[in-house]
């Protein structure tokens, strides 16, 4: 793994390059949010900022994806497959948690058994350069209490990291070092700019006060699914799936098909456990018939059935949910509460 010194003035320009040659998504100032958008002509690429608003996990699993195409002829039905919509992208200023969250997705998407082609030609074709946490976090994030840190390389192709007057970059995968040629002007990393990466990894760390048992509480919720416990979280919970669509990693989504005369599309759309439509069958019965059922499955398949099936918590502390929830539902209070049981 190659590891090189970047002086700071020299990063902007080297994004702008790449923006120029690819499609390149960076975190930007949008009125009053940080947004994860493509980097327009003129637009200048945050590297200061706690985090962004939106998760970047729409760049390969977008709000809406077209999959088939068909159209009625005298002969019958002609269907088509859309190929994914993927192109060279790279990803600038992903957070290590969001970037972990590509790894979380990964787990699901491109199984050894089930794979979709979608999602995978997207990750194929792109390259994540994290920018390792060195300022002061939100008081929501809480990375670390879910395998996570705020200098984590998973899911990122190349890690930077602010030194001060410099930037140690990582070139972390072979898509990383397919980049390396952008940096030209970085020079060989020494034994000192290891020992600061060190140090300020270990603060930035320890700068992350919210904690909760996000290991532990797994065996609980092995044997709790009828607890009363769950009577007591939802009452206030309004269904609005704000916490499933600013997650890095809620993945659910729903197929539907649109016709107009002959000639019709199937997509596949964003969609949230949190809604009563989530679970309703053709029949018409629906198995989960209220709001606390549904919050329970959203709290069961990020720390019980992801850890099962893959032995990794589905959520990265980025803590989208906590900050974004009208009515303060806090995820953080619901496992304290459920270790405590």
């Amino acid at each position: 793994m190659e590891k090189k010194l970047l002086k700071k003035d020299k990063l902007s320009g080297i994004v702008k390059k790449m923006a120029a040659d690819k499609t390149l998504y960076a975190p930007v100032q949008d009125e009053d949010n940080v947004l994860f958008k493509v980097l327009g002509p003129g637009v200048e690429p945050l590297v200061a900022f706690a985090n962004t608003k939106n998760a970047p996990k729409k760049v390969f699993f977008p709000h809406s994806e077209l999959l088939v195409k068909y159209t009625r002829s005298p002969k019958g039905m002609v269907f088509a497959a859309m190929p994914a919509d993927a192109k060279d992208v790279v990803l600038f200023g992903v957070r290590p948690c969001d970037a972990r969250s590509f790894a979380l997705l990964d787990m699901l998407f491109d199984q050894e058994k089930w794979k979709d082609p979608y999602y995978i030609e997207k990750r194929k074709k792109s390259a994540v350069i994290s920018l390792a946490c060195v300022q002061p976090p939100y008081a929501s994030c809480f990375c670390t209490s879910v395998d996570g840190s705020p200098t984590s390389t998973q899911g990122a192709d190349i890690l930077l990291t602010d030194l001060g007057e410099s930037y140690l970059v990582e070139f972390l995968t072979p898509r990383g070092e397919g980049l390396a040629a952008y940096f030209g002007e970085a020079t060989p990393a020494d034994a000192g700019a290891e020992a600061k990466k060190k140090e300020i990894a270990e603060k930035s760390a320890a700068a992350i006060q919210s904690k909760i048992p996000g290991r532990a509480i797994k065996p609980i919720l092995d044997v709790s699914f009828e607890h009363p416990f769950w009577d007591t979280i939802a009452g206030k919970c309004l269904a609005c799936g704000t916490c499933t669509y600013m997650c890095p990693t809620c993945h659910c989504f729903d197929i539907s098909d649109e016709i107009k005369g002959d000639d019709g599309v199937r997509i596949r759309n964003w969609d949230s456990c949190m809604f009563p439509l989530f679970t309703k069958e053709t029949s018409g019965h629906n198995p989960r018939t209220s709001q606390k059922q549904r919050w329970r499955q959203r709290l069961m398949h990020k720390f019980k059935y992801y850890v099962d099936n893959f032995d990794a918590i589905a959520c990265v502390g980025c803590g989208r949910c906590v900050m974004s929830c009208p009515v303060n539902i806090d995820i953080r209070k619901i496992v304290t509460d459920i270790s405590k049981l």
